[in-house]
């Protein structure tokens, strides 16, 4: 007869996925964690404080989590650059109705406003995300951007329709075409400056609420 013992030691163990494996899979701790920590606070706090963290951000692969883990951790960091762009679209509106009467004015809020884009745009192309992704960010944002562009133009049009002055109409209209929100939206190509890292570069904080909504359609 074969000691208690002996049959306990016998049996094989049960196959455990290391605790580390899973919770990366799942989404719990390491690189998920710091990522998602990461967009909480960027997307509310915009660049203040975060400049740091933004420079350890660990790589992230797709071929590390499950699938729903991954779109998850897509949809977060798409949702911030949603809330960090919609924030400057109203501190910008918000900055262009201050300066209604004084074309200067305007033109300095619209190159404060492009020096900003630069550093959503450099979350979008941050090394540690994969270039597929950072593809798709870019395009995100380059295409608000060019929205945003064309809705400040159509106001003007409208506004002329319910009774602007003209000469002010078309002024205005020059400001916006000699300052392009769109000059911020052009790739960074050889020899031209790299956009500043995640969480600098800001000429005022976009995400400060506006002082005055000012609605575009």
């Amino acid at each position: 007869m074969v000691p208690a013992a002996a049959r306990r030691a016998a049996r094989p163990a049960s196959r455990r996925e290391p605790e580390g494996t899973l919770n990366t899979l799942w989404g719990h701790g390491g690189a998920y964690q710091t990522w998602t920590e990461y967009l909480t606070r960027w997307a509310e706090e915009g660049g203040a404080g975060t400049a740091a963290a933004a420079a350890r951000l660990p790589r992230l692969r797709p071929e590390d989590y499950h699938h729903e883990t991954w779109v998850r951790l897509v949809n977060q960091l798409t949702g911030a650059v949603g809330h960090r762009l919609q924030a400057w679209a109203d501190s910008l509106t918000a900055a262009l109705a201050e300066a209604a009467a004084d074309e200067f004015a305007a033109g300095r809020a619209l190159v404060q406003s492009r020096t900003g884009l630069d550093t959503v745009r450099a979350l979008a192309s941050h090394p540690s995300l994969p270039e597929d992704l950072r593809t798709q960010l870019r395009t995100l944002v380059d295409g608000q951007i060019e929205n945003l562009q064309r809705q400040l133009e159509d106001q003007l049009t409208r506004a002329v329709r319910g009774g602007a002055d003209p000469t002010w109409a078309e002024e205005r209209r020059r400001t916006l075409r000699d300052n392009p929100l769109t000059t911020a939206a052009g790739a960074t190509g050889a020899g031209s400056a790299a956009p500043p890292a995640p969480g600098g570069g800001w000429s005022y904080d976009p995400a400060t609420p506006a002082r005055r909504r000012v609605i575009t359609d």
